[in-house]
């Protein structure tokens, strides 16, 4: 009776999905930039967002964060706009808009009533090509950005703790530096720097235009012609190129001791696939193991540390799949009180084995895929979080094919592909082994909180914290 109930919700749940989903349409201008359309006609809002295929990891030697910095700076003003104007426009038309960066992308978005398209493109292809800059503009917002990591990253043991990690999982790869840069080199950006990212990126053949909302594509394709076709294309945009991780021979290992730490934890993350054009069921099987270990109590993690044998307070795992390059699989152990952090360790390892023997329990895997097909139709009632999806993955390599497709390959994964995927990706010579402590000499401080034992900002995980928002 059970799996009869389970199969009929699943069965609503995806001709309610059919019933909601957005229709996709798409093409390119003359000028290179590409457009998506995602047509939902539900209420008379629209979301115009437009994403670079840019982010942190193309940025220079030397200029960590410069790539966050020109994303502010681009709220300064250009030759028809007073610094500030952008928003208070936004605002007085009854909209809302804001901007975020990514090691694989940079994206501006606003949402505004549809008739309201027009003035939203018309702005943001004035900035697409006539920021203006002075030495004010840029020595003001570099120090909101100092600012900024101090009180995200500085203040933050985790947070510094997951910068060494990400510093240590990739050997040669810029996944390996903050999507906020480093300090020292965050003081010394020079307004050049700025200048010379957003010649070398900021072009209509470098960008994707996604709207999403109550619109035609043939009301925007008029509108991107007018406002975004007299854009002339960078000829020398450089190709998508960086450095790439070498076989990596050894496990890393590292303990971070701060006295704010209020609750140790052990957290690994190990290399890992990230979705490719074409080729996503590896992906599909790893994001799948991420839900199957770690995520609610019913987790397997959970169920055997935290409710079974009680060495554990807390257990997670994580993967982020939309990525241009590899990227990680993390798990999390938060000790149980008494249990020391190698006791902890030895935990994890010794059932992460027993679940790679064991193999995935079907019902639970049939319930998180009854969970997923849910996530996906709530996902659809948001135009904002369909954009991004679409945004997120184009910037990362992925074709609108991909996906649409991958909700169909989660479906697909079997336990079989899921335990292979563990055995693959839990490979201690690419992994990154890490404590999070206070000094053994020294109690956490009374006004300090437990960390959230999460990725830094570099790191790919589902709720992108790898990105800077404005």
């Amino acid at each position: 009776m059970l799996r009869k109930s389970i199969l009929s919700i699943a069965t609503l749940l995806g001709l309610a999905q059919a019933a909601h989903a957005a229709d996709v349409s798409s093409f390119t201008l003359d000028n290179g930039m590409d457009v998506v359309v995602l047509e939902d006609p539900r209420a008379p809002v629209v979301v115009h967002m437009v994403w670079y295929r840019t982010g942190a990891a193309d940025e220079p030697p030397g200029v960590s964060g410069v790539a966050h910095y020109l994303e502010h700076l681009l709220f300064k003003g250009t030759e028809k706009l007073e610094p500030g104007e952008f928003s208070r426009v936004v605002a007085a038309n009854g909209g809302t808009d804001n901007a975020f960066t990514g090691q694989d992308y940079t994206a501006y978005f606003q949402r505004v009533a549809s008739d309201r398209l027009g003035l939203m493109m018309e702005m943001e292809a004035d900035r697409m090509r006539n920021l203006q800059l002075d030495g004010q503009d840029i020595t003001t917002e570099r120090r909101v950005i100092q600012e900024e990591r101090r009180q995200r990253t500085e203040n933050d043991p985790g947070a510094l703790f997951g910068e060494q990690r990400s510093a240590a999982q990739y050997q040669n790869h810029p996944y390996g530096i903050p999507v906020i840069g480093w300090m020292h080199e965050v003081e010394a950006l020079e307004l050049q720097d700025a200048l010379d990212f957003y010649e070398t990126y900021y072009s209509p053949n470098n960008a994707i235009l996604i709207v999403a909302g109550d619109v035609t594509p043939d009301e925007v394709r008029a509108l991107a012609e007018e406002h975004y076709g007299p854009i002339p294309a960078n000829p020398d945009l450089p190709e998508r190129t960086r450095p790439q991780e070498p076989p990596q021979l050894a496990e890393r290992r590292l303990t971070f001791e701060d006295p704010r730490v209020a609750q140790p934890y052990v957290i690994r993350t190990y290399l890992a696939p990230e979705r490719d054009p074409g080729d996503q069921r590896t992906a599909a099987a790893l994001t799948l193991l991420s839900d199957v270990l770690g995520q609610g109590q019913t987790s397997e993690l959970s169920r055997r540390l935290q409710f079974g044998t009680g060495e554990a307070l807390y257990a997670s795992a994580f993967y982020g799949g939309t990525s241009l390059d590899d990227t990680t699989f993390g798990l999390v152990v938060v000790p149980a009180p008494g249990v020391s952090l190698e006791d902890a360790e030895a935990a994890l390892d010794r059932e992460l084995a027993d679940f790679i023997e064991d193999g995935v329990d079907p019902e639970q895997l049939d319930r998180i895929k009854m969970q997923m097909r849910a996530a996906e139709i709530y996902e659809a009632d948001s135009t904002q979080s369909l954009a991004r999806r679409y945004g997120a993955a184009l910037t990362s390599g992925l074709t609108i094919e991909d996906v649409e497709a991958w909700p169909g390959i989660l479906q697909s994964i079997t336990g079989e592909e899921i335990v292979e995927a563990a055995r693959q990706v839990f490979d201690r010579r690419n992994a990154v082994t890490g404590y999070l402590t206070t000094p053994q000499d020294t109690a956490p401080a009374a006004t300090a909180t437990a960390p959230d034992p999460t990725p830094a900002a570099n790191e790919t995980v589902p709720q992108d914290p790898q990105e800077m928002t404005q």
